[in-house]
């Protein structure tokens, strides 16, 4: 049976209204209401459901981050993971940590781990790289298998169909390979009180990028983060000919 791996991030909770620092550094963070990554969230699912199929014999749950990151992995766990590995991070170098550096740590920690997938979300909704997978697969030199709507596994292949701009193309990969969940891949379980309550004496695993042998060092620089500019308030206009006169106005056609 194969071993999986999940990658799970922990984000500011999509319900929350996003606020920019004053001085444009990045967005407030300090006691903002987070939690796990919706895409990450159905890649938990998926994997722990290879394993009730007996088609995986472990469900491994790994996260890169602040201490606060432990808690999205306890929700993984909660949600049926077996065990968790937290690759710490400390804030100065998280807020410059990039999907690259993420990735070479998920490879290290596959390797280490003897994992036969892995599967992550396919973008994180704080930053929407949409990076992390294929990276990973490169890394590995794994075959990958990008925004899957149905994962099937048997006789040491991955049979995925994949949402692409013209519909649904399929595409079959040998073990060990890599694979990022779309929307549409499953409906996440709710994690029941017996189970949160089970996740807490689950083991996490405590590593630093050191440990992995990961280079954290700063490869990009944010010079400003700012809100999007405000939509001007539409109007009526009576007929299309005025319409196409304004839209001359304004350059847009």
């Amino acid at each position: 049976m194969a071993r999986v791996l999940v990658g799970v991030k922990r984000v500011i909770d999509y319900a929350v209204k996003i606020r920019v620092k004053p001085d444009k550094s990045g967005v407030v963070t300090d006691g903002v209401k987070h939690g796990l990554n919706p895409f990450d969230e159905i890649a938990v699912e998926e994997a722990v459901r290879l394993k009730e199929k007996k088609i995986a014999s472990e469900v491994i749950a790994v996260s890169c981050g602040i201490p606060q990151a432990q808690e999205s992995l306890r929700t993984a766990l909660a949600m049926g993971a077996d065990r968790a590995v937290h690759v710490e991070v400390p804030q100065p170098q998280y807020d410059s940590l990039l999907p690259l550096h993420v990735s070479k740590i998920l490879a290290r920690v596959a390797v280490d781990e003897k994992a036969d997938i892995v599967i992550v979300g396919k973008q994180a909704i704080d930053d929407d790289s949409n990076q992390t997978a294929q990276m990973t697969a490169a890394i590995l030199g794994w075959p990958q298998a990008t925004f899957a709507s149905e994962v099937t596994v048997a006789d040491g292949n991955v049979l995925v169909k994949r949402e692409v701009d013209g519909g649904l193309e399929t595409v079959k990969v040998k073990l060990p390979a890599v694979i990022s969940a779309d929307l549409r891949l499953n409906e996440p379980r709710y994690a029941t009180l017996p189970n949160i309550m089970k996740a807490k004496k689950k083991p996490i695993k405590k590593l630093t990028a050191a440990d992995v042998g990961v280079d954290l060092a700063p490869r990009q620089q944010v010079l400003s983060v700012e809100d999007p500019p405000t939509r001007q308030a539409g109007s009526v206009v009576p007929d299309v000919d005025t319409l196409i006169t304004k839209l001359k106005e304004k350059g847009h056609l």
